[in-house]
């Protein structure tokens, strides 16, 4: 039968050892700190569908997602020359009305559909810029449909649907989990997606 140390015969027995050996001990102590901490951090704050890294539209810096935790985000895949493409002016107007509250748009462009995205990095992001105004983060080209998808719109497709065509849109609350996905006949004008998006903001904070 084993007993248990207390924490003051714990601390005596650590005042007991030499300095070099105490030395040793919190050198140590401060080294599986910094392999433990990291770890629990992401496994206890981030969700797994936002626990990826893409890099962004303009310069390609790597865009850790577990930094919209805690907000509500809406996921679009969009494209340059779509019948759809307009919606972008739609998206904007939501990001800019909802986000002092909490609420992030994020865009990826993806040529999957009707190779309406042929355009580079730099060619899509000054389209989006000069045509829309588009201020909400815009990550790099991808795709977001079949084998080929990135690992977020797998996971996406897994738990509601992969896109149909370019702005297929799906909410994610602040807990992290999927809430809802729309169509892209679905503008963001749409009360039904507004009113999922007000509910998802009213709900607190994760």
């Amino acid at each position: 039968m084993t007993s248990k140390i207390s924490a003051p015969n714990q601390l005596s027995l650590l005042l007991s050892l030499s300095p070099a050996w105490r030395r040793r001990f919190w050198i140590l102590a401060a080294l599986m700190l910094l392999v433990v901490a990291p770890q629990a951090w992401a496994n206890t704050s981030c969700s797994s569908l936002l626990s990826h890294t893409f890099p962004r539209l303009q310069d390609d810096a790597p865009q850790a997602l577990c930094q919209y935790q805690g907000q509500v985000v809406l996921i679009v895949n969009t494209a340059s020359y779509c019948g759809f493409t307009r919606q972008y002016e739609g998206l904007e107007k939501l990001y800019s009305k909802y986000k002092d509250r909490g609420l992030v748009v994020l865009g990826f462009p993806s040529n999957d559909f009707g190779n309406q995205e042929p355009g580079s990095n730099k060619e899509i992001a000054e389209f989006c810029s000069n045509t829309f105004g588009v201020k909400f983060p815009m990550l790099a080209k991808t795709s977001v449909k079949g084998s080929n998808a990135n690992p977020l719109f797998k996971q996406l497709a897994q738990q509601a649907e992969s896109p149909g065509w370019n702005f297929h849109k799906y909410i994610i609350g602040r807990d992290g989990t999927l809430i809802r996905s729309f169509s892209s006949l679905v503008s963001p004008s749409d009360r039904r997606l507004v009113t999922e998006i007000e509910r998802a903001l009213a709900a607190p904070r994760s």
